[in-house]
């Protein structure tokens, strides 16, 4: 298993990009300045993207498993490779995400903790309404954790 940095031709992972965030126009907002990495293994099975919101925050924006592969470790290898990489650079890696069953339990388990939410934010943001594991996401739920210095 290896994870790369993705430099230029973001968009060749636009399929990977919209497991986790089903409209492009929303991804094209941060994939430009954003830092890309996919994580391989005989194959890209994930990817994430993360940006650098100021006061020691880096936050994922994008981070997501190819369907067969969900389950196996690969989401917890991206967020210690982050941990590991941006520990001491910054403060504490971010995620906001909608309070979905199947989202919110990852987090958890990667030992975040939630961090506040906006209202209505996939309401306001999304052209059409999304659904995860069966339930309609209305809220950004946001998550964080604490980044150690190395």
């Amino acid at each position: 298993m290896e994870i790369e940095k993705v430099e230029t031709e973001k968009k060749d992972y636009l399929p990977l990009l919209l497991l986790a965030d089903e409209q492009e126009d929303m991804i094209d907002r941060y994939l430009g300045r954003g830092t890309m990495y996919v994580l391989k293994d005989s194959g890209v099975k994930a990817e994430c993207v993360v940006t650098d919101e100021g006061d020691g925050i880096l936050e994922i924006k994008n981070v997501a498993v190819l369907p067969a592969w969900q389950g196996k470790g690969y989401g917890r290898a991206l967020i210690g490779f982050l941990a590991e990489t941006y520990g001491g650079a910054y403060t504490a890696l971010r995620s906001g995400t909608g309070n979905s069953p199947a989202t919110v339990p990852f987090y958890e388990k990667c030992g975040f903790v939630r961090d506040g939410a906006v209202k209505d934010f996939f309401l306001e943001h999304y052209d059409h309404p999304i659904y995860e594991s069966g339930v309609r996401l209305t809220d950004m739920v946001y998550f964080r954790l604490p980044l150690q210095s190395r």
